[in-house]
């Protein structure tokens, strides 16, 4: 993410490293099957030659030979050409507002999981300085790249656009796979092609980055995409904040790929010898597809993007769609009965637990009164941990520290703390009250840092923390930011959460945090390295989750993903699913129930109680193996499918789910993938509820077999469902 230092300017070279051996004009950054090829001459303009599958030394003359290599700048600046969108732009203290890059010096820097390579530009007659970064993983197929972009003049100068990266794409069959939706229904695929003009993917919340369009974004080279052949290019941006990814297409034959912070209404004034640092945008290719390009991320990000990504979930119970606001202590030990008898592991206790002078029994007010409300807790949240600890199951707390009401005491005492200009008057979001707290301010950061340490300080043994954030900016302003600095807002209420972020993280490294906000919002690698998960959606119905947990999952890992089997109606669409199928759904991500149990049948319990402790069996798969989608929803089969692969292809987990019902319906044979094609897999279903079992319980296919022909499932009533698991053998 995003951060701004000063730095003293000491001539060209800001790296404490060493020049580049043997640089002379062309740098080859490669990871284990992929190439990024740089062309960059001395007192010249970087440019970008190829990105692609892994070429050699060797291959670089080819590359320039063959007519494929690239005369795009790598990082193109307003000024030099102004026909063609660029990413950056600035206004010298003179009014000046061109830019003339060029490259003075290359450093490489070796460290134990990459290599990060520095090209440091100046402008030929200012001393402005970019330096754009590239790391390349050395067991990871991606390539980060973000600038640093320095103020070595004498008086402040103004960002008019400042992007994180550029990318040109050869014209052809090119399509572009992006996520868009909204509240309760994230996470949607759009697949589109390229034409000429422009295509801009961007978002302006302000405060959650994902509910509508998202940060991420496939880009298949082969004509319309595929799960498991073609060239793919994947890009996310790894920023929380508002942004802007484009592609401008025109007579040049290239796609130009711009991505950063959106730069509407964030100008930002650079202050002489101030250092400002662009989000990174993670970028892999794959031969293999979208799949191919979605493991890629989903490796890239359980190493290196998620909190303790390589660590099993829990199973929880989440108490928010089982009581809502109604917080009470009888009811809170009755859950962690049910949820402990069942088998799982965590219970978090949601909305409504506190409240001080206004008290939280509606949404409308007590948020930022962070006090336990001892009417419905007489025990206060001590005694919860205490009573989960005795049931042998761990607690959890939900909180929404960004956020106030204005019927609050913290209101009361600091109304110069919310996002708004001090003289309009704030136009509140949810129950009418609610306000966004100005996280710019320094003051406001220590509050909402205040507000955990608290909470962790009181109870230690609380093991998990749903952090939510249900309102966007709608009055941009702020009492803190200075005249000059206005524009700054969305920008600096982002720096100022990542501070908070790490201030936690460094002091409760081993707290689990999930982000919520609204559902979905904060489905991003710009807060993932602080947070162990997101929630998908608040819309738990199994059927909807099918399609949101397939888009979601082009970019982000099942162990990052919430998945909650909820009560029947749902509560969001009415729509009755059987308790199976909402199972079957929620055990392709990180499973948990949100239902109040003491509502469900013993026969009901009972089917929860053997579905959680197979789950339980075969985590390690789903949460850390493989992911190849098989059906799509979006094609329209009827059916969708999908699995899970063990790195060492000795175990899978396979889904199927009937989407549609109506006589006489074709099913198609699941085809699998990702298996070795020389082991043999035994079959066998889970979660069963047929009393006749399958033709293939218990039998050894070849992973050639199941791969090539695979297998025909009866799926006979509305929403069946099947889960296999299969086991090498020898």
């Amino acid at each position: 993410m995003l951060t701004l230092k000063k730095v003293i300017l000491a001539g060209v070279c800001l790296l404490a490293a060493s020049p580049m051996f043997g640089w002379e004009k062309d740098i080859l950054i490669s990871t284990p099957n992929t190439s990024l090829l740089l062309s960059a001459p001395e007192n010249e303009v970087l440019k970008i030659a190829y990105y692609g599958e892994k070429i050699g030394n060797a291959d670089v003359e080819n590359i320039y030979s063959s007519g494929l290599a690239f005369k795009e700048q790598a990082y193109p600046a307003f000024g030099s050409n102004g026909e063609n969108e660029t990413a950056l732009a600035v206004q010298h203290a003179d009014g000046n507002m061109s830019l003339d890059l060029v490259v003075k010096n290359v450093f490489s820097e070796e460290q134990t999981d990459s290599q990060i390579t520095t090209i440091v530009m100046q402008d030929r007659v200012y001393p402005f300085i970019v330096k754009v970064f590239y790391k390349a993983y050395k067991n990871l197929d991606v390539i980060e790249t973000w600038t640093e972009i320095t103020n070595g003049e004498k008086k402040p100068l103004t960002l008019l656009r400042y992007a994180s990266a550029f990318l040109p794409i050869r014209q052809g069959d090119v399509w572009v796979s992006h996520l868009h939706g909204s509240w309760g229904a994230e996470g949607g695929v759009v697949t589109e092609p390229l034409r000429p003009g422009m295509l801009v993917v961007k978002n302006h919340d302000g405060v959650r980055n994902s509910h509508t369009s998202h940060a991420e974004v496939m880009i298949s080279l082969d004509g319309k995409p595929t799960e498991q052949t073609g060239r793919v290019i994947g890009a996310a941006l790894c920023w929380s904040g508002n942004f802007r990814l484009s592609f401008d297409t025109d007579y040049n034959r290239v796609h130009r790929f711009i991505a950063g912070i959106d730069w509407d209404y964030s100008q930002y004034s650079l202050e002489p010898e101030e250092t400002f640092v662009t989000p990174e945008l993670a970028l892999t290719y794959s031969m293999e597809g979208l799949g191919g390009a979605s493991r890629n991320f989903h490796h890239w990000g359980r190493e290196t993007h998620l909190a303790h990504g390589s660590q099993m979930r829990d199973i929880l119970l989440n108490s928010w769609e089982g009581v809502y606001l109604d917080i009470k202590e009888p009811e809170m030990h009755q859950m962690m009965d049910d949820i402990a008898s069942m088998g799982g592991e965590l219970f978090v206790m949601d909305d409504g637990w506190f409240g001080g002078k206004y008290k939280r029994n509606k949404d409308n007010a007590a948020l930022g009164d962070w006090v336990t409300d001892k009417t419905k807790l007489p025990n206060d949240i001590a005694g919860l941990v205490n009573a989960a600890k005795e049931r042998g199951i761990k607690f959890g707390i939900w909180i929404e520290p960004e956020m106030t009401n204005n019927q609050s005491e913290l209101y009361e005492k600091h109304p110069d703390w919310i996002v708004c200009e001090p003289n309009r008057e704030p136009h509140p979001g949810r129950g009418g009250t609610q306000l966004v707290l100005d996280l710019s301010n320094p003051d406001v950061q220590d509050f909402v840092f205040k507000v955990v340490d608290d909470l962790m300080t009181a109870n230690p043994g609380i093991a998990y923390i749903k952090w939510d954030a249900n309102m966007n900016i709608i009055d941009f302003g702020s009492s803190y930011l200075t005249r000059d600095k206005k524009s700054h807002l969305y920008v600096d209420f982002h720096r100022g959460f990542e501070k908070v972020c790490q201030r936690i993280r460094e002091k409760y490294p081993d707290l689990v945090i999930q982000a919520c906000a609204s559902g979905g919002g904060r489905a991003n690698y710009g807060v993932l390295p602080y947070f162990d998960e997101f929630w998908v959606s608040d819309n738990t119905d199994a059927l909807q989750r099918i399609y949101m947990q397939w888009g979601t999952s082009y970019f982000f890992p099942a162990v990052a993903m919430a998945s909650h089997v909820s009560a029947a109606p749902n509560h969001q669409t009415g729509r009755i699913i059987p308790l199976k199928f909402r199972f079957d759904v929620a055990m392709t991500g990180r499973l948990g129930m949100e239902i109040q149990p003491k509502n469900m049948t013993e026969e009901e319990k009972d089917f929860s109680r053997k579905a959680i402790a197979t789950y339980k069996e075969i985590r390690p798969v789903v949460q850390q193996g493989d992911l190849y989608r098989l059906i799509s929803p979006y094609d329209k089969q009827g059916v969708a499918s999908l699995m899970y692969v063990a790195p060492d292809k000795q175990q899978a987990v396979f889904y199927a789910y009937k989407l549609e019902h109506y006589v006489n319906q074709t099913i198609p044979a699941f085809c699998m993938a990702g298996l070795d094609p020389d082991k043999r897999y035994r079959v066998t279903e889970l979660n069963v509820t047929d009393k006749q079992p399958l033709t293939m319980e218990g039998k050894v296919f070849s992973g050639r077999f199941l791969m090539d022909n695979g297998l025909v499932l009866p799926l006979r009533t509305e929403y069946a469902s099947r889960v296999l698991r299969l086991e090498a053998v020898n």
